[in-house]
């Protein structure tokens, strides 16, 4: 199982240049990616997209490629000879007429603009794109690696909250043994406080303690609680992305749990509903962070 947040980042070297690309993530729904990169590489977007989306499920990613600049030198001065060659023919006219000694400084021409001039040279980004790839999965795998070690720590508190519900099922079902007798007592107690006194008759209490027990009998519901949690327990164990799925079991979860509350004609289970309740809303934000 994995997280859906994550961390993981890559480098690789290219004719001179480092090739580094960070991929991270935030939950979403959804996959997203979204792709940072220099512009020489956009004729290769489709690829490097499909390669993440290969690799992860869902989730908000932000993949980030950056290329440092070329050690090997990758700019170069080109010299205006002709135009050198006529400034310093203008400048010993000068030195002749103003009747001036000494060498002409070299740097009356190398400061000029025009003589000397720094040429960036652009490198084939198509001999670049294979150290991206191989930097993109490198940075893919550490990332899932992040997102495991995080997923196994969710997995721990998964389990734990699973386990808390199962206990508060059991107390259901045992509750639910007891209701009948618990309901007769009740309605005796309430029909004789009504007939004050008078004689109760047993074959009437009977009747309507059947239709109480029926109304709040909750056995189907725990049956399909026990059911969903199952689903859920084996879901963990499973390698491929479970996030979906353990949303939608815990929508079935927490429907069984309201019919049960809706069904409570005792004070305990209706306690024992708000607890199991509670236990949801707390699995549900954790499996918020499940791809």
């Amino acid at each position: 199982m994995r997280s859906m947040t994550g961390f993981g980042q890559a480098s690789a070297q290219v004719m001179g240049r480092r090739i580094t690309v960070e991929v991270r993530s935030v939950n979403q729904r959804f996959l997203d990616v979204k792709l940072n990169m220099p512009r020489e590489y956009t004729p290769w977007e489709k690829d490097l997209r499909a390669a993440v989306q290969a690799a992860v499920g869902r989730g908000k990613l932000d993949v980030g490629v950056n290329r440092s600049a070329n050690a090997g030198g990758e700019v170069t001065v080109e010299i205006n000879g002709p135009l050198a060659r006529a400034y310093l023919r203008g400048l010993q006219q000068l030195q002749k007429e103003l009747k001036l000694s000494g060498p002409i400084d070299l740097s009356l021409l190398v400061n000029r603009s025009d003589v000397l001039r720094v040429v960036e040279r652009r490198a084939d980004p198509a001999g670049e794109i294979g150290a991206v790839r191989t930097a993109l999965a490198e940075a893919l795998r550490r990332f899932n690696r992040d997102r495991e070690r995080e997923g196994r720590s969710l997995a721990r508190d998964l389990r734990q909250r699973i386990q808390h519900l199962r206990q508060l099922k059991r107390r259901m079902q045992a509750r639910t043994s007891q209701l009948a007798p618990a309901l007769a007592r009740r309605l005796r107690e309430r029909m004789e406080e009504f007939l004050e006194g008078a004689a109760v008759k047993e074959e009437r209490l009977l009747q309507e303690v059947a239709i109480l027990a029926e109304r709040a009998d909750v056995t189907e519901e725990l049956v399909r609680l026990e059911s969903h949690l199952d689903a859920m327990q084996a879901a963990l164990g499973s390698s491929e992305p479970i996030g979906r799925q353990l949303d939608f079991l815990l929508q079935e979860v927490h429907r069984e749990i309201n019919t049960i509350a809706s069904k409570s004609a005792d004070l305990e289970m209706t306690n024992l509903s708000i607890a199991a309740r509670g236990e949801v809303e707390k699995l549900r934000e954790q499996v918020q962070n499940v791809e």
